[in-house]
């Protein structure tokens, strides 16, 4: 094909939509990967404090994959063991610029944990309510603040799936 002026047009311009694709993408995958991360820690560590503890008791107590921890932790205990966990899964993702294999184990450890805060929806009483103007059900307040674990599995899911494909780039790389 002849360059012509007008190629040459088409091909810097899918030149340009390519690389502010690759670009935005990037920097989407980055505020994923560190907004996980960010709110881990900030929720991880206010699992410290005793109205955290008490706001998260009726959530851990009606659930089925988490009960049982009351009968050998406090109430302060199973909180702090929650905020634990939260906190190493946030270090752990944030190591995905020199760790990607580390990285995407805590990528996956909060895969499994925003399964278990989304359970607490069908777990909790109370958690969704049905109104008569609406036909579905509506979440609570409690609900409200459950569903947004939606989004942090996505993030988790994909900076899981990032991390691994770096990971496997570096093995290749080193080969």
């Amino acid at each position: 094909m002849e360059d012509t002026p007008t190629n040459n047009r088409t091909t810097e311009s899918t030149n340009a939509s390519e690389n502010l694709g690759r670009l935005l993408t990037n920097i989407g995958g980055g505020v994923l990967r560190y907004g996980i991360v960010g709110i881990l820690l900030y929720y991880g560590f206010f699992k410290f404090t005793a109205e955290e503890a008490a706001a998260i008791e009726p959530l851990v107590k009606n659930s089925p994959l988490m009960a049982w921890l009351y009968q050998f932790l406090s109430v302060q205990g199973v909180s702090i063991l929650i905020g634990v966990s939260e906190i190493v899964f946030a270090v752990l993702i944030a190591t995905r610029p020199f760790l990607p294999f580390v990285s995407a184990i805590g990528s996956l450890g909060a895969v499994g944990m925003s399964l278990i805060t989304l359970s607490f929806l069908f777990s909790t009483p109370g958690a969704w309510i049905q109104l008569e103007s609406f036909p579905l059900p509506v979440t609570t307040e409690t609900g409200g603040f459950l569903i947004k674990d939606i989004f942090l599995l996505g993030a988790a899911i994909y900076t899981a799936g990032e991390a691994l494909m770096a990971y496997h780039a570096a093995q290749q790389r080193a080969a």
